[in-house]
């Protein structure tokens, strides 16, 4: 059995409101330094075999087809 991660995130041309309103609000909570934050989704995909080029293409194919909008989204598929 192997664990995926699929790690969705917006494409950087894309405006990120949700990202953009964290950054404003870390310097009212005491935290300096930061200029930017993306906000972005991740998920685990258990499998029931081994995490081969076979089953890491299928997890592709999902994260385009489910996970991700390839509109406006990239992904990154890894093993765990």
């Amino acid at each position: 059995m192997a664990r995926v991660v699929v790690d969705v995130m917006l494409k950087p041309e894309i405006l990120d409101p949700q990202g953009q309103a964290i950054a404003r609000k870390l310097p009212q909570l005491g935290f300096a330094g930061v200029s930017a934050v993306r906000q972005g989704k991740r998920f685990e995909v258990e499998l029931d075999g081994p995490a081969d080029e076979a089953a890491l293409d299928q997890v592709r194919t999902i994260a385009e087809t489910l996970l991700a909008n390839p509109v406006v989204e990239s992904y990154e598929v890894r093993v765990l």
